[in-house]
């Protein structure tokens, strides 16, 4: 159950490679993936797996929807793939499809969760779910409740050590486990350092606006082209966050007659690794952030530096999972300009950093993800057994 391509909702791009595993996984028979229903056109159909339209951005009848096919597919298990606003940025709806992994797995479905943030660790505000301090609370009161609903599922699978002890501690939960992220596709060792070309690239990558915005990146290359770095490229890529329609058109008439700032728009994964092999180094420039970066994965995969914000999650990702980066005071145009000249003007520096990321980044395959979770599936099934 997730967010799927063509469509463009938050966690598709995971939901890819994590279906692309389970359908190669010699123990699966056939993978059902209950998609997303998106203007972008039917979900995408692969081999060893059959994709259903299951539910909607922002509809109420999520629950309902997803309970319905799940009783038609006649599944031996489900696994989700979630983040707390998957099923919508608004309220109600949002709020309602997170109770699907309660009503699933009391339905007797062995049921286990992927969940990539928490609301503890979600600015409420910053995100763009709360428009004052008040809203902002209550919503993070309702969030409580619906992590405790999410715990229902059989199991809970967090990539971030912090978030396992979180909900060990301030829900008694024992049915969290430690999971690695994976890496997405298993990589020849890619070239280290700044790619040689007339152009020294600056990528920054994601579904923007919100916490993720990008003033402070067109600053920071403002700054730069006044200090002589006349041969950079800054490639924006990816699209609006469901949260901010309209937001890159924005930063685009911002960034009128900056002729080395380029826009690509959404990116097909077949693109994606030239996209970042021929980064001299990612971008992060965010205000906050909702969990681990599946961008922050990606950048090591394809052995990348990274210049990131002094924040949250990222820090956190970078001691547990072995990343390594230069961090910017957040907010600082003149911080994270620093930062990107330190790499750019360093070439073994860059070259370090890609190495340990990718190191990091590869370490744990996601075929090995899959049979970590294939195994507790099989588990939860079991133990429904010894107790009927």
């Amino acid at each position: 159950m997730t967010a799927f391509p063509p469509g463009r909702n938050s966690l598709n791009e995971f939901g890819f490679h994590l279906v692309t595993h389970l359908a190669a996984n010699d123990d699966i028979d056939e993978v059902v993936v209950l998609a997303d229903e998106t203007e972008a056109g039917p979900p995408m159909q692969m081999k060893g797996t059959s994709s259903v339209v299951a539910w909607k951005f922002n509809s109420v009848l999520n629950p309902i929807r997803l309970l319905r096919h799940v009783r038609q597919a006649k599944l031996d298990a489900v696994l989700i793939n979630l983040q707390f606003a998957t099923f919508g940025d608004q309220r109600i709806p949002g709020g309602l499809g997170l109770l699907t992994p309660a009503l699933l797995a009391k339905s007797g479905l062995p049921t286990g969760v992927v969940l990539h943030n928490l609301v503890e660790n979600v600015d409420m505000q910053d995100a763009g779910f709360a428009g004052n301090r008040l809203i902002a609370t209550l919503m993070s009161s309702a969030g409580r409740f619906l992590t405790r609903c999410i715990l229902l599922a059989d199991y809970v699978a967090v990539t971030i050590p912090s978030y396992a002890e979180l909900l060990q501690k301030n829900y008694g939960a024992t049915n969290v486990l430690l999971t690695p992220h994976g890496s997405f596709e298993e990589i020849e060792e890619p070239s280290f350092g700044i790619p040689e070309g007339p152009k020294r690239k600056i990528l920054a990558f994601g579904k923007w606006g919100t916490y993720k915005t990008l003033d402070l990146l067109l600053e920071a290359n403002r700054l730069l082209l006044e200090r002589g770095y006349d041969d950079l490229e800054f490639v924006i890529a990816g699209t609006d966050s469901p949260n901010s329609a309209g937001y890159l058109e924005s930063v685009k008439q911002s960034a009128e007659g900056l002729d080395n700032v380029v826009f690509t728009g959404y990116v097909e994964e077949a693109d994606v690794p030239s996209l970042f092999s021929s980064a001299a180094v990612t971008a992060f420039p965010y205000t906050s952030t909702t969990g681990s970066s599946g961008v922050l994965h990606q950048a090591g995969s394809y052995g990348r530096a990274a210049v990131l914000p002094a924040i949250g999650d990222f820090v956190d990702v970078i001691e547990d999972e072995g990343f390594v980066g230069l961090y910017f005071e957040p907010g600082d145009a003149h911080s994270l300009a620093d930062a990107l000249a330190k790499v750019l003007d360093d070439g073994g520096l860059a070259d370090e950093h890609g190495r340990r990321n990718f190191l990091a980044a590869t370490g744990i395959p996601m075929a090995e993800v899959i049979d970590w979770h294939l195994l507790h599936l099989e588990h939860a099934a079991n133990d429904r057994i010894v107790t009927s």
